[in-house]
């Protein structure tokens, strides 16, 4: 058995939350058939350019829609899994290094990588499983990327995973081009609404004109639209939120989940909260 997981990241920094990171897991065995039916219904739709939330506007908006139903019908069938983590800037890290505030990013990310999808969680049969882990573009350079590279495969030499029999083989880990990877396209557009909605920036308003845009229009509409379909797949959800979980095993079994991340030492910044600024 293989996982193909596909992962990006989206806004480092942001009004209220940081540090957005989206993955979409799909089992080798699901494999074929959901490319497939991902290159399907973007001929169907006549979407010829890469999906991206960016791209939301008049031309692509009812195409996108389709698309995010599309989307929930393969995680509602257990054909993928899709995570998504960011920070909550009101819990402010204490006591870190000079060097680990510099390393923010591939640290989290690292941790995202590691424990997003509950992978350890997943193997209960205990037969061989291979991680072919794809990561869009890596916004770092050098020594640094490296690094960040060679710790992922250290993750072979993890106690929950080792005991899972869950492991990279060399060469499984490659830097990828997100127009050629139809998985990270579809995430995109999920991870781009929650940074859109989590920010405020469905009340963004023209300099000229101190009213929306239209594109910022569509963009309130398009998120509302996944707001809905994510509560149609978890009643209640809350995307500011971790999602919750009654047996530990949920955190590989549910088919999406949140990752909003708090320091384990931290102080509380209220300045951050939307409340404080009385801007919800």
């Amino acid at each position: 058995m293989v996982y193909y997981i596909w992962f990006d990241e989206s806004d480092k920094e942001g009004e209220y939350y940081t540090n957005f990171y989206g993955g979409i897991l799909i089992e080798s065995t699901n494999l074929k058939n959901v490319i497939s039916m991902m290159n399907d219904i973007t001929r169907e739709l006549d979407i010829t350019e890469e999906i991206k939330w960016q791209k939301v506007n008049n031309h692509t908006f009812k195409r996108y829609i389709k698309l995010v139903d599309f989307i929930f019908d393969l995680l509602s069938e257990n054909l993928i899994k899709i995570r998504i983590f960011f920070k909550n800037k009101q819990y402010v890290p204490i006591g870190l290094t000079k060097e680990q505030q510099k390393a923010e990013f591939p640290i989290l990310y690292y941790q995202f990588i590691k424990h997003g999808f509950g992978l350890r969680y997943s193997n209960k049969e205990k037969s061989n499983i291979y991680l072919k882990i794809h990561l869009d573009n890596i916004p770092l350079k050098g020594e640094d990327k490296k690094t960040f590279i060679k710790h992922l495969y250290e993750l072979n030499k993890d106690t929950e995973l080792k005991k899972a029999n869950i492991c990279i083989r060399e060469g499984d880990i490659f830097e990828v081009d997100s127009k050629q990877h139809l998985p990270l396209q579809c995430m995109d557009l999920i991870l781009g609404a929650i940074c859109f909605r989590l920010n405020n920036k469905h009340k963004e308003k023209l300099d000229n004109t101190n009213r929306r845009g239209k594109r910022t229009i569509l963009k309130e509409k398009l998120y509302k639209h996944i707001n809905k379909k994510l509560r149609e797949l978890r009643p209640n959800f809350n995307i500011g939120e971790s999602t919750g979980y009654v047996d530990i095993s949920e955190r590989w079994e549910q088919p999406y989940r949140h990752w909003s991340f708090k320091p384990s030492n931290c102080l509380r910044d209220l300045n951050y909260s939307k409340n404080s600024n009385k801007k919800e």
